[in-house]
């Protein structure tokens, strides 16, 4: 994480130097177009896409740490694991290897419709690993 925020803050830095560049050179053109002014504008124009660049990457680190945390959160309140905090009453906690379950079951199927192939059969893919558990109601067929 420290190399992104180097990084995004080195680019940061280069591009505020080169507006600072470009503004001196403009000024000291008179308004001018000249050489110095044209080379200045393309300098800025490379930092400002270095330094979105890094703006980019710096995003989507965020993103991964944001699915990262919500997926640690989701098995934490599922599996009733989060210290401190009592489980939802009504609720029962549901084991990390059922909640995998589930998991893999729900993935056949966004698969399987995305394929066509499951549009008129939702039942269980066969596709699972582990069998489910017949103690949950919405796991049995009908």
């Amino acid at each position: 994480m420290d190399s992104i925020v180097d990084a995004l803050d080195n680019a940061y830095q280069e591009f505020v130097g080169a507006v600072a560049s470009t503004l001196e050179a403009k000024e000291a053109s008179g308004g001018q177009v000249t050489v110095a002014t044209d080379a200045a504008l393309e300098n800025l124009k490379q930092r400002w896409e270095l330094f979105r660049v890094a703006c980019d990457q710096a995003e989507e680190f965020l993103e991964s740490v944001k699915l990262r945390i919500a997926s640690e959160c989701l098995v934490d309140e599922a599996t009733g694991s989060v210290a401190g905090k009592p489980v939802t009453p009504g609720l029962p906690p549901i084991s990390a290897v059922r909640l995998e379950q589930m998991s893999k079951a729900v993935r056949w199927l966004v698969i399987e419709l995305q394929q066509g192939s499951g549009a008129g059969n939702l039942s269980t893919p066969n596709h699972s690993s582990a069998p489910f558990d017949a103690r949950f109601h919405e796991d049995s067929t009908q």
